[in-house]
């Protein structure tokens, strides 16, 4: 019997976690600023992706953080960053944020965390945060064998520790990377231009297969 009821409670969060995004996807459509609000974050994470995907912290990045705009990944910032982002996020959920009354109009119906959600919810993201490369620990960095990779990366985030990875996992995560970048309107490097800094994926997992987790 426990374990049916386990199961049971797994299957109604997952169902609650689906109409939360149909919510915000249907919220998204109907307001004149859903193309503002999708275009915040890139589509390439999903929850399937999340760490400890059965945590109080991963359920309620589920339920808050997709209401305003695609899943984040919680390695998207490193863990000092976190609590100040999710700090300025939860006063715009509760329409205080830095657009004055478009910000209450924009964040019609959507849910803030309480002050317990919220410390679990920070704790969860600095706890899975992207762990930062120790630059002497990797003096190659500021090498030319590691400028592909310092370039492309620290155009979003902290540049990330190679240990985080094997050198196997490592393309997947910057082929999701290049997807992110031509997201963001970053540097992808699908057409040269001279004089501008170009992706070379080759050169950057070349580096991180060299450094990873073996």
């Amino acid at each position: 019997m426990p374990a049916f009821s386990a199961l049971a409670l797994l299957l109604f969060l997952a169902a609650v976690r689906a109409d939360e995004a149909d919510d915000a996807r249907k919220r998204w459509a109907e307001s004149p600023h859903g193309p503002l609000l999708e275009r915040i974050l890139p589509p390439s994470f999903d929850a399937r992706d999340l760490p400890e995907r059965d945590s109080s912290g991963a359920r309620l990045t589920l339920r808050y953080c997709v209401q305003c705009h695609n899943l984040p990944n919680p390695a998207m910032h490193h863990a000092a960053k976190w609590p100040v982002i999710v700090e300025r996020m939860v006063e715009r959920m509760e329409g205080r944020g830095n657009l004055g009354p478009l910000m209450s109009e924009m964040m019609g119906g959507v849910k803030a965390p309480s002050a317990t959600e919220t410390q679990t919810l920070v704790g969860y993201l600095r706890r899975h945060g992207q762990k930062a490369l120790d630059p002497r620990r990797y003096p190659e960095v500021d090498r030319p064998e590691g400028e592909a990779f310092r370039l492309a990366c620290s155009q979003c985030h902290v540049l990330p520790d190679p240990q985080r990875h094997t050198a196997v996992e490592w393309p997947k995560v910057v082929a999701r990377m290049q997807e992110n970048m031509a997201w963001m309107n970053r540097v992808v490097g699908t057409r040269p231009i001279a004089g501008e800094p170009q992706l070379r994926i080759d050169e950057i997992n070349a580096f991180l297969a060299k450094h990873a987790r073996r």
